[in-house]
């Protein structure tokens, strides 16, 4: 999403600008972008928190999984993407890769993590959650950000965003290996390439 108004928000996978979460999606586009760590191949910014352990998430509800800590996947690649409704054309762009993602590294040590954070007018409904989860057949592990605690920490906070849908590559060890700045990861291109062959990278140590 790109963000607008004075205060931009971003969340892993959406679509929108919003200065609270309650603000509906600006589905504006703008082109999305990858930033990684110290593998040479990439300009490092020092305003992404790469190399960085990341923060603890604090969400509310999970679906397809018991409730999840990032210390219970130590010893796996996480890759974290914050979504919302299909009224977002980048969450129902991205939700393919996503799901290509967990089908092809799941058994090989990759966990894949969805991020709700809401944007509708209405109130936040987990059953409709459920719903929209059903929807893009996310088979992997889904939590509700709610109030977006954990986005604000690891991305929003002191920092003017151009999305709310970044996502999060994590080595075993927890630190932050990869950051996409958000918007569409389409199943084939530039950003997707770079981001699989930083998993296997990051699954071979």
């Amino acid at each position: 999403m790109m963000l607008t108004g004075g205060y931009a928000l971003i969340a892993l996978a959406a679509c929108g600008a919003a200065a609270t979460p309650a603000s509906p999606a600006d589905h504006a586009a703008a082109a999305p972008g990858s930033r990684h760590g110290d593998d040479g191949s990439t300009p490092r910014d020092a305003a992404l928190p790469i190399d960085q352990p990341a923060p603890p998430w604090q969400v509310s509800q999970w679906f397809n999984s018991p409730p999840l800590t990032l210390a219970q996947l130590r010893g796996k690649v996480v890759f974290v993407r914050w979504f919302m409704g299909p009224s977002c054309p980048f969450c129902s762009g991205t939700a393919p890769t996503l799901r290509a993602l967990h089908e092809r590294y799941a058994d090989k040590g990759l966990a894949v993590i969805g991020m709700y954070h809401h944007k509708e007018e209405t109130p936040l409904d987990p059953d409709q959650v459920a719903g929209w989860i059903r929807h893009y057949d996310y088979q992997f592990p889904v939590a509700i950000d709610k109030d977006w605690t954990t986005l604000r920490r690891w991305w929003l906070d002191g920092h003017d965003r151009p999305y709310t849908s970044a996502s999060f590559l994590i080595d075993k060890q927890g630190v932050i290996r990869r950051v996409h700045l958000g918007g569409l990861i389409a199943p084939q291109g530039d950003d997707i390439t770079a981001i699989r062959a930083d998993i296997e990278r990051l699954l071979a140590q």
